[in-house]
């Protein structure tokens, strides 16, 4: 592999990284680098991002109700999703002993 070649930072830091080297490491427009300042430089490096998963208030009281290990929690748990404003009954989960 090249040992490296020159480039220019252009307006705002952008730079552009050669040809070859984005094909070689699979960059494509919009892929994510991770920038990290090293003591010899500056190191650019593939980034992965998951996405997040935003959970409904109905998953919420999913949640609650089947994580219920005694009675007691599952009074707490029918409470919680009853303040959420949902009916309880129509969230699919098992009672806990069951």
């Amino acid at each position: 592999m090249n040992r490296g070649e020159a480039i220019k930072v252009g307006k705002r830091g952008t730079v552009v990284i050669p040809a070859s080297l984005r094909k070689a490491y699979h960059l494509d427009e919009g892929s994510l680098l991770v920038v990290e300042p090293r003591e010899e430089g500056i190191m650019l490096r593939p980034a992965i991002a998951y996405p997040i998963e935003i959970y409904t208030p109905e998953r919420k009281a999913e949640f609650f109700l089947n994580n219920a290990v005694t009675k007691e929690d599952y009074a707490w748990a029918l409470k919680q999703v009853e303040d959420m404003g949902l009916d309880p009954q129509q969230i699919p989960h098992k009672k806990p002993g069951k």
